[in-house]
């Protein structure tokens, strides 16, 4: 099957890639790429030392004893509209993307 491409009206195609995995063992849950998607794709939670994901509570207040790190998840990857804003801004480059279908 063939990608699907758009053709913008500059004329230039465009083919958009949408998120497929971040790799968490990467990630360190600095929340910038939540903060680029506008779409709620995302969803940053905690690990604890077993591997077990909790909520993280949007509260600066929280409590972060019950984990050890925080990591993004992909929450809503049908909210993804392919523009790679979450890619282009992560400083540690987790993002794995790929074309959809046609």
């Amino acid at each position: 099957m063939a990608e699907f491409t758009v053709v913008l009206p500059s004329g230039r195609s465009w083919t958009p890639r949408y998120a497929q995995s971040i790799n968490e063992s990467k990630c360190i849950g600095c929340g910038r790429c939540f903060r680029v998607c506008g779409r709620e794709v995302l969803q940053l939670v905690g690990v604890d030392e077993e591997g077990k994901r909790i909520a993280v509570s949007a509260d600066p207040d929280d409590d972060d004893a019950e984990y050890e790190k925080k990591v993004m998840t992909i929450v809503n990857p049908e909210n993804c509209v392919g523009c790679e804003a979450c890619m282009r801004i992560c400083p540690k480059k987790c993002y794995t993307h790929a074309p959809a279908e046609a």
